[in-house]
């Protein structure tokens, strides 16, 4: 168990675990049919919260992939890995962040059906994501992040189903443009977190040399 974890080496142990491949790459297939779906829903139902949330699993197709290339790495590569995820994931906050204002100039607002149909299918994969990955969510930076990743996944789908809740009773698209800011903000907080995390992981690195 992670969490049984007290060293490094473990780290490196669950690091390399075959089960923890194995969901790795479930993980990178998921996000990639749901970045397409998303995408498509939500030019589709020009919802602002549904190409965020689109962005966001093409963002964490990636950083799963690269995820899975430094696998069995040493700890100096898995930390520059979830640094430079850690900034990726930063960069998709500030495009939410800009799609957000720009709805608003537009002011259109989304077909609320469509909405609540894409996100009930994203909450279903990126719950069935969370629960396999929630072992390893004590893990180092670059474990970290992927927990990170499909936990804020869940959270926006909610985000979403709530701000269709939300259009549909009021027929303004002000509740897609709340929920697409508070995703945005979701990504920057995380971000954060992953980035400070690995740069802590590579100065350790640094002075232990």
């Amino acid at each position: 168990m992670v969490t049984d974890c007290c060293s490094t080496d473990c780290s490196t142990h669950t690091q390399t675990h075959p089960r923890y491949r194995k969901v790795l790459w479930a993980a990178l297939l998921v996000n990639t049919a749901m970045f397409a779906i998303e995408l498509f829903g939500g030019f589709h139902a020009e919802s602002a919260s549904l190409l965020a949330d689109a962005a966001d699993f093409l963002g964490d197709a990636a950083n799963y992939g690269l995820s899975l290339a430094v696998l069995a790495q040493g700890l100096l590569w898995r930390s520059r890995a979830a640094l430079v995820k850690g900034t990726t994931m930063g960069v998709f906050g500030v495009f939410v962040l800009g799609r957000t204002g720009w709805g608003a100039v537009a002011g259109l607002p989304p077909e609320p059906s469509t909405m609540s149909m894409i996100a009930f299918l994203a909450l279903a994969a990126n719950l069935g994501m969370a629960v396999l990955l929630y072992a390893f969510r004590s893990g180092d930076a670059n474990m970290r992040s992927v927990w990170l990743c499909s936990r804020n996944d869940a959270i926006g789908n909610l985000l979403v189903l709530l701000a269709a809740w939300g259009v549909l009773q009021t027929g303004q698209v002000w509740p897609d443009l709340v929920v697409a800011g508070l995703m945005g903000t979701l990504g920057l907080t995380a971000a954060l977190s992953v980035v400070r995390r690995a740069r802590q992981e590579l100065w350790g690195i640094s002075a232990a040399v």
